[in-house]
């Protein structure tokens, strides 16, 4: 499948922000399962590359100087196919075991693993998981916030993606099996017009393999699947982190088109408002 994406960030600041310093997962890898055709970024400023600690291709952003606004701007074609079970990497499954604080566990979460303990983990049994993580917690958007852990989100009984998948990882780590966080997007037809922010799903090490889940969508990630990065948690793998000096009243916007075809004019203006509308909601 071929699959055009348009990922747009947007801060404005109330009072001007003296130094910023961004740390952008926007560039995906051409990997098993998915080739990069076209790229590109268009950022305030240049940004120098590297790669983390986890393979991922890293832009750092330093913007000094007087500002209210920054505009992030990821934007290309991606060739994709189905791979819902990938081998093992470079990276020793272990590293994914520990847990983090975004995915520590709580008592009635530990409860919850236990159900699933004594056994093992199958494709099958990961699909179960996944129906049983979304059955306790649905989806909906403003419970949690991006700092929420897994045992936060658990015991609010709602939350989006990232909330999904590190309750999951939080489970499969108490089971003992790997668990690793990964960021990207999904071609989701039915959701095109609500411009959806970037997506989150899991991979879990089960018999020297990486299977992927996404909880939200139920299903392994496949071809409707674009890889960004991966991490133990979701500060590992975010598309967007960053750090500034000055700056209040924050604002932050986050809008990603995915569509089977090149983004009309229409398209790309209709997410320019939606930004817009959403940024004077927030100054309302």
């Amino acid at each position: 499948m071929r699959l055009s994406v348009v990922h747009e960030t947007c801060y404005h600041y109330e009072t001007a922000v003296a130094q910023s310093t961004q740390l952008l997962r926007l560039t995906p890898p051409s990997m098993a399962g998915q080739n990069v055709l076209a790229w590109r970024l268009d950022l305030p400023g240049v940004g120098q590359i590297s790669t983390d600690a986890f393979g991922n291709c890293v832009h750092l952003l330093c913007l000094d100087g007087p500002h209210h606004d920054i505009r992030l701007r990821a934007f290309g074609t991606i060739e994709t196919e189905a791979m819902p079970v990938r081998p093992l990497d470079n990276l020793s499954p272990l590293l994914f075991l520990r847990s983090t604080a975004l995915t520590e566990t709580s008592a009635s979460l530990v409860e919850f693993a236990m159900q699933f303990a004594g056994k093992p983990l199958t494709d099958s049994g990961l699909v179960e998981l996944s129906a049983a993580i979304l059955d306790a917690m649905p989806f909906r958007a403003g419970v949690t916030h991006v700092g929420s852990t897994a045992a936060e989100a658990w015991e609010a009984g709602w939350g989006v993606c990232q909330d999904h998948t590190q309750v999951l990882i939080a489970v499969c780590r108490q089971l003992g099996y790997p668990a690793r966080y990964v960021s990207g997007y999904v071609f989701s037809p039915g959701h095109v017009d609500q411009h959806i922010a970037s997506h989150a799903w899991a991979e879990v090490c089960i018999d020297d393999a990486w299977h992927s889940i996404d909880v939200v969508n139920q299903c392994p990630a496949g071809e409707s699947h674009i890889r960004l990065a991966i991490g133990q948690d979701y500060l590992d793998a975010c598309p967007v982190r960053g750090v500034r000096r000055g700056g209040r009243g924050e604002m932050m916007v986050a809008q990603a088109l995915v569509s089977s075809s090149e983004p009309s004019i229409e398209e790309t203006k209709e997410m320019a408002q939606a930004i817009r509308m959403a940024m004077q909601q927030q100054q309302q």
